[in-house]
């Protein structure tokens, strides 16, 4: 499983019309082979940050399967212009841990 990372941060006064087009956008990144599941979470200390964490079975089923679908152009046309700047999206894998003993 990877786990892609995104930190968003929405242009001043349009965080509510970003949080309705995320939940129609929903249905594009969801629809492609490799999704897993993701979350959107709005930040406490700042207003107009967001992370938006995706599963993937694969990364490449984010960068290739998802970015390179007709579907990214309608995720991209709704949500795109909310960001100032541009988020870094970064992927990562978990690390094995091993169990704590008592």
């Amino acid at each position: 499983m990877v786990l892609e990372v995104a930190i968003l941060y929405i242009k001043a006064g349009l965080a509510d019309q970003f949080e309705a087009d995320f939940r129609t956008a929903e249905q594009y990144i969801s629809s492609i082979d490799g999704y897993i599941r993701h979350t959107l979470q709005k930040c406490v200390e700042v207003d107009n940050k967001y992370i938006l964490l995706v599963e993937w079975e694969t990364i490449e089923a984010h960068t290739i399967g998802f970015r390179q679908s007709e579907v990214y152009k309608e995720w991209k046309a709704l949500l795109h212009n909310y960001y100032d700047p541009f988020p870094i999206v970064e992927h990562y894998i978990e690390v094995p841990l091993s169990s704590p003993t008592k």
